[in-house]
């Protein structure tokens, strides 16, 4: 009979393992475990009787009365519950259920074990039990049971917790006949509660050294495994893994199948049909890579001389347009300060017309900056001059320069800033920041404010643009940093965010959208506050 690798592995793990010493340890920790448990019931049941033998002497005697000290109040349950000798010293009377709540009170002082005097009927409103004895107490009124036991954690450890029944003796009728009761009925219970972190210390003990056995003996089984499968499975596994091995790296094939007579000998058989596979696909696909591999890299160079052609002939165009701009402009600028000193009803109307003509071409001239500074971005010639500077003096630059234009709109721009020396491009920076404010002041409604935070955090520049604003919609947000974008501006470009990102990236930092607190647009941006002199000469081609 053929026996398959699974089944020789199952059979010598079932035998060894399960049966040897998985259950048989399992059934010792469990008779350990239940020992334990019984000696804490064999200990709770002992405090209890001595409990209750305790409050049958001090029943029998009618109570007992001690002298009273500052700290001992009268029982407010019993009559006559003080007096005094011929000497003058006080006394107060102690019935059982007193006698028992000290005697608890001393036991918890000293850490030992809890009880705890309990009743349905309750004239003592501290008596009152928990969920675990307001549920013994209804099993012993119906005589259904004559104790109980449970397990629980309270203030943060566990104990064992035992509860009997109290029965009333002739001597209790003097303070509970009024209450319906007689000889032999349940009267409350006396719950005692047996710390258990040492017992359970010591089942947890007793289970790390049956673990320990129990990992012991794995041990020695594995062993046993181990020189029985080496020769069955591992030594012929390793032929095939050498195989394999040589197959991959220098792609020959070494010839004979390894002969055991089970799956391992069909798993090489496989392996060298599919080796000899290979080899013939190999070396049909190799040519078709090869022809592949030519044409995508022509193609590529290709599609890189066409975008730096594109790229150069942008920037090249817009720096040529912006000089006749340049110079429109200022004809314009000197065309309308003559008509304003002429000041006719012909010329006004005139220098509204070449107001508009202005207008647009400043237009003109920021679209061209804007692509100019754009494309030396993409093409990686957009140069960085770094030195140290105090940022918020060059804010406080910016914003003065268009406080006019905010005071047009009627928007304050206010700064909460820190000093902070800084290794940046100034121009650009002020690039940045003129970008951000001119966004929000487009967005911001009359009668708001627009805020720029600076502060410096763990060697890093934390910038950002706040604005009362209508926000940007969840739609947008992951389109405002891309090229040409533009939303609800007519005069905008749709490039300065895209440069802001830029010239950011080209600082080593990272620039984000968040929604602000107020509902409107904010705007942050972090940047190192050193540069490095290598990462200076990184930053020159970083966009490239």
């Amino acid at each position: 009979m053929r026996l398959t690798l699974s089944l020789k592995y199952i059979l010598t793990i079932s035998l060894v393992l399960l049966i040897g010493t998985g259950f048989t340890f399992w059934i010792i920790l469990k008779k350990h475990e239940q020992m334990v448990i019984t000696q804490l019931e064999m200990q709770a049941r002992a405090l209890f009787k001595q409990v209750v033998i305790t409050r049958r002497w001090v029943a029998d005697h009618g109570g007992v009365f001690v002298e009273k000290l500052p700290w001992v109040k009268p029982n407010p349950y019993l009559p006559n519950a003080t007096m005094t000798d011929v000497t003058g010293r006080h006394y107060v009377k102690e019935n059982p259920a007193m006698v028992t709540k000290q005697l608890s009170q001393y036991a918890e002082r000293e850490q030992l074990f809890l009880f705890h005097i309990t009743s349905l009927k309750l004239m003592n409103p501290e008596n009152a039990p928990d969920a675990f004895e307001t549920a013994a107490l209804k099993e012993f009124e119906k005589k259904i049971q004559t104790e109980a036991t449970t397990m629980e954690k309270m203030s943060g450890s566990y104990y064992y917790r035992y509860i009997a029944p109290l029965y009333v003796e002739q001597a209790c009728l003097a303070c509970h006949r009024h209450q319906g009761y007689q000889a032999g009925d349940v009267r409350g219970a006396i719950s005692v509660s047996i710390p258990m972190e040492y017992a359970r210390t010591m089942m947890a003990t007793e289970r790390y050294y049956m673990i320990a056995g129990m990992g012991l003996i794995g041990l020695f089984i594995a062993a046993a495994l181990f020189l029985v499968t080496r020769r069955m499975v591992i030594s012929p596994i390793g032929k095939i893994k050498a195989q394999m091995t040589r197959f991959s790296k220098e792609g020959t094939l070494e010839p004979g199948v390894v002969a055991t007579g089970d799956e391992v000998e069909d798993l090489s058989r496989a392996f060298h049909e599919m080796a000899s596979s290979i080899q013939e696909y190999h070396s049909c696909l190799q040519g078709k890579i090869d022809v592949a591999t030519r044409e995508l890299t022509e193609k590529n160079d290709a599609l890189m001389r066409s975008y730096r052609s594109k790229a150069d002939f942008i920037a090249k165009t817009s720096h040529e347009l912006r000089t006749p701009l340049t110079a429109i402009k200022g004809a314009m600028d000197y065309l309308s300060v003559r008509l304003s000193l002429r000041d006719t009803e012909e010329d006004r109307d005139l220098s509204i017309f070449f107001e508009m003509i202005k207008k647009n071409a400043d237009r003109m001239v920021r679209l061209l900056n804007n692509i100019l500074d754009y494309e030396r971005i993409e093409l990686g010639t957009f140069e960085m001059h770094f030195r140290q500077v105090n940022l918020k003096d060059v804010f406080q630059e910016v914003i003065a320069g268009l406080t006019p234009l905010a005071a047009e709109k009627q928007v304050a721009i206010k700064m909460k800033a820190m000093d902070v020396e800084a290794s940046v491009d100034e121009d650009r920076m002020k690039q940045v920041l003129i970008n951000l404010l001119s966004n929000a002041l487009n967005f911001s409604p009359a009668l708001s404010k627009i805020t720029v935070f600076l502060e410096c955090r763990n060697d890093k520049v934390q910038i950002a643009v706040e604005d009362q604003g209508s926000g940007v919609s969840e739609g947008d947000r992951e389109m405002i940093f891309k090229q040409f974008y533009t939303k609800d501006v007519k005069e905008g470009t749709g490039l300065g965010l895209a440069i802001c990102k830029g010239i950011v990236e080209a600082h080593g930092g990272e620039i984000g959208f968040q929604m602000a607190e107020s509902g409107g647009s904010r705007f942050w941006l972090s940047i190192p506050r050193n540069q490095h002199k290598e990462q200076m000469l990184e930053t020159k081609t970083a966009c490239r």
